[in-house]
């Protein structure tokens, strides 16, 4: 059986005794019985403050949808936002309400997915601040073993890719805090309540443990595992399928011809996938409203599945195929494109740039980061 750092917490009452206790936690915060961890910290310890992610503690909120303090209605506790307009960090008044702070989340693994993030402005705050940094950590969904994609350059950090991670990194949070509080020489006062029963080649169909989405647009396991590839398509002018029943597992546009595309994509034989044609419409986000083409990603094999191989490839295809293909230009005036704060690199928008070659760079970037790791596993 495999148990969440949570479902162990009470083993360590004295991290915790006399001190108030701050929490930054989501609805994925659950014990195997599906118990709340806000309830567990609540029942047992000294709950001061929350601290709230991207999509608030209770997930209320929409992708990139800012979160305002609060009283948390249930627990008459204050909410804290760490999603605010003008900064992302715990501040000074925060950290006055607290001696030491929880993380609980479910992380899914991949480098653009904010949540990590959370968790290392956190703990890089908690020790400036000399407060103790405590993670309930939780698989890795993906499997530990699993290393793919570059490493973010100097000058492309953001909040989608702030630290020299590969796009699928391998590592629980845990072990994440455990070697940014190294490498980046932080010295922060770190605690890790680990797993138990995990293994590094488990992903979570191995678990037992129930898929709890994390948030709107990752509503099931193999969403987070096609994720790794398809979120690139957020940086262009294709639909990631947001606004579908299958967000990141259908990719289209108005402009694409779906059985072309479907056919091109089965006959280049990736391993773990089989690509339909489907024509759909999006409620939200990109191309509301509109009849696109596009395909349908079918995960056949997950050990044998290289998501960002996928993406790459599908994206690269795409681009080839049909000149409307774009990618976005940046968000505000001064910043990056969107594409390259996800590649971590202006590398997707070289010209003529294809898939194989770009993997195979991607391959010895990756392969030197799963070396430097294994020093932080806390599993086998």
């Amino acid at each position: 059986m495999v148990l969440s750092g949570v479902d162990s917490i009470t083993k360590y009452r004295e991290w915790f005794a006399g001190k108030r206790v701050g929490l930054i936690t989501a609805p994925t915060g659950l014990a195997r019985n599906f118990e709340p961890t806000i309830s567990i910290v609540r029942e047992h310890f000294n709950l001061t403050a929350m601290f709230a992610p991207e999509h608030g503690i209770r997930g209320e909120l929409d992708a990139g949808a800012l979160v305002e303090s609060y009283i948390d209605p249930v627990t008459k506790v204050p909410v804290y936002s760490l999603y605010r307009k003008d900064s992302k960090r715990l501040t000074k008044q925060m950290l006055d309400q607290v001696d030491i702070v929880i993380y609980d989340i479910q992380d899914i693994g991949v480098r653009y997915y904010t949540f990590i993030y959370t968790m290392l402005y956190a703990l890089e705050d908690c020790a400036a601040a000399g407060v103790e940094f405590v993670v309930l950590d939780r698989v890795n969904p993906l499997n530990g073993i699993g290393i793919e994609g570059n490493l973010v350059k100097p000058g492309f950090k953001s909040f989608v890719g702030n630290y020299e991670f590969p796009v699928r990194y391998g590592l629980t949070a845990g072990e994440v805090a455990m070697m940014a509080n190294d490498q980046m020489k932080w010295g922060a006062e770190l605690h890790v309540v680990p797993l138990e029963g995990w293994q590094r080649t488990m992903s979570l169909p191995d678990t037992g443990l129930t898929w709890v989405h994390p948030s709107m647009g990752i509503p099931r396991y193999e969403t987070a595992l096609l994720y790794v590839g398809t979120c690139l398509f957020e940086g262009t002018n294709c639909s990631e399928g947001r606004g579908t029943t299958f967000p990141f597992e259908m990719i289209g546009a108005p402009f694409i011809q779906a059985e072309a595309l479907a056919k091109e994509m089965n006959a280049r034989g990736l391993p773990g996938v089989r690509f339909r044609p489907v024509h759909f419409k999006p409620t939200a986000s990109k191309h509301q409203g509109k009849l696109c083409g596009g395909v349908q990603i079918y995960i056949t094999d997950i050990h044998a599945l290289k998501p960002l191989e996928v993406g790459v490839h599908l994206l690269f295809a795409i681009r080839d195929r049909f000149e409307e293909f774009c990618f976005l230009p940046p968000m505000k005036e001064g910043s990056r494109p969107f594409i390259d704060l996800l590649g971590g690199d202006s590398v997707y928008r070289t010209e003529n740039i294809q898939a194989k070659p770009l993997l195979e760079q991607f391959a010895e970037e990756s392969g030197q980061f799963a070396r430097t790791k294994q020093a932080y596993h806390l599993y086998r």
